[in-house]
């Protein structure tokens, strides 16, 4: 997006879905980092509230203000948390996201309504921001497109081509829908692959020292009966050190993170048994109503790409900046950094493509591009706004047919006009696609995303001109990738 917009000639090659990986397992979060604070890492949080502003004017649709809750157990503690979120408001000067303020206990009690009041002592209320990340990445890649970029799903990169100087000259790339091969041709290669950005580097150099240190962090989705209310709610100490939230999103309840050092980075990473109870046993410390794993309605893992870079094993520790470094080939690679800092990502590695490769190109344009979608006013409280300008389309897309506008189960409002759309609009290809990212429903509820994956393929078979085959194989994969989000009682 950022180099499209500068006039670049861009091609962007994907080897499965966009945001398959980290990008749609987050938080949901667009954040400062409130624990930064204690790591004593000020410009991380600097940077990063100064780009959740520019996030949120760029895409008001899909970012926007909310409180949070920090119970304390302590008069100490409300006095530590409340002179840290004045620096926090500091940091923040100047934005548009509200300010932190102390919460008596019958006060906190009042703004988080499931919040057990043994042992609280007040607490104190901050604002950051809440999104949805897989539908934030589609308008920004919409956003590229319509800058002039060109986006290819499903097309993973296999070898990179050099020339007789070893110079990095374009990539080998192969469509995994149709086998075939293609050689691309670029001035310049940035490897962008996240998690899986030292197997593109070992492309480049066989040797090459690997640059990351692969975490996970499981997220449990509730129903909303646990947690209700506007608010959500942090606790930034636990008895091990990590920092776990509870967040109202899209009707639902999330409850994350963990983080969990693991070997090597997958496309479906699986949460682990101990992560599941972990944040089980957290909830249950802190809310009236203790949720069990039966109550999981679904449970999705994000792997971390986090630098290298200190003497600390442990990855909580290691940093969430991004680091660009370029080899002596010339392959560009970005990694690192978190959602919220995004924007700044790109705009340092394009700043470094344009220089390695002597690219002509305009400045920067992306502080203030609005993204596709962009609503001056957005409807609050309206459970399909992150679809912004483009719901209006939608809605007259129903008024075709009233089929299309009802919801396909009671747990999700997923429609069939939604699905339609995905597959005409957002580069849709499989059930996947539609279920886990250009609708959230299998993040949301895994069980009822699996019950009407049949009716989704067979929409999908009509726009993709796609046979029952297509339809019975897509919901194979899906029912093999669902497995992963279904919560399972850990083994005696």
């Amino acid at each position: 997006m950022d180099a499209a917009s500068r006039g670049l000639d861009v091609l962007l090659v994907e080897q499965s879905d966009f945001g398959k990986g980290t990008s749609s397992r987050s938080t949901k979060l667009i954040h400062g980092g409130v624990r930064y604070l204690r790591q004593g890492n000020f410009t991380l949080v600097r940077d990063a509230l100064r780009e959740r502003t520019l996030l949120r004017n760029n895409a008001p649709h899909l970012v926007h203000d909310m409180p949070f809750l920090i119970p304390c157990h302590s008069i100490w503690q409300r006095l530590f948390y409340g002179i840290g979120l004045k620096l926090y408001d500091f940091f923040a000067a100047g934005n548009n996201f509200g300010r932190s303020y102390g919460v008596s206990t019958n006060e906190a009690l009042r703004v988080v309504p499931a919040l057990r009041r043994e042992g609280i002592r007040g607490g104190v209320v901050y604002h950051d921001g809440q999104f949805d990340d897989a539908r934030l990445l589609l308008n920004m890649a919409r956003t590229a497109h319509d800058q002039g970029a060109c986006l290819l799903n499903y097309m993973a990169v296999t070898d990179l081509t050099k020339s007789n100087a070893r110079s990095i000259t374009g990539v080998t790339a192969i469509d995994q829908e149709t086998n075939e091969i293609f050689q691309i041709k670029s001035r310049c290669v940035i490897n962008a692959a996240g998690p899986f950005c030292d197997s593109v580097r070992k492309l480049d150099d066989a040797s090459c020292e690997t640059m990351l240190a692969h975490s996970q962090g499981v997220h449990l989705v509730l129903p909303r009966t646990f947690f209700p209310g506007d608010t959500a709610m942090i606790v930034p100490k636990t008895p091990d050190g990590r920092v776990i939230f509870i967040i109202p999103w899209h009707g639902h309840a999330i409850v994350g993170t963990t983080d969990t050092p693991i070997p090597g980075a997958t496309l479906e990473p699986v949460p682990q048994a101990d992560e599941i109870q972990f944040l089980l046993d957290m909830a249950a410390a802190y809310l009236t109503k203790a949720p069990q794993i039966e109550n999981v309605l679904s449970v999705f893992t994000g792997i971390r790409p986090l630098v290298k870079g200190d003497k600390s094993s442990r990855t909580a520790s290691l940093s969430r900046d991004h680091a660009i470094r370029v080899s002596a080939s010339g392959l560009i690679t970005i990694t690192g950094g978190k959602w919220t800092t995004v924007r700044k990502m790109a705009e340092d590695c394009v700043d470094r493509a344009v220089t390695e490769a002597s690219l002509s190109s305009a400045n920067c344009k992306t502080q203030t591009l609005k993204l596709h979608g962009y609503l001056e006013s957005p409807a609050e409280n309206d459970p399909r706004g992150f679809y912004g300008a483009d719901l209006q389309a939608i809605m007259e897309l129903e008024s075709t047919s009233a089929e299309l506008s009802e919801p396909m189960c009671e747990s999700l409002l997923i429609r069939k006009s939604e699905i339609i759309w995905a597959v005409r609009h957002e580069m849709a290809r499989t059930v996947e696609d539609i279920l886990a990212r250009r609708t959230r429903s299998l993040f949301l509820d895994a069980a009822a995303a699996l019950k009407i994956a049949p009716a989704v393929a067979k929409l999908m078979a009509v726009e993709l001109k796609q046979d029952e085959s297509w339809c019975q194989n897509q919901q194979a994969i899906f029912e093999s990738v669902a497995a992963n989000y279904i919560p399972h009682e850990p083994p005696a």
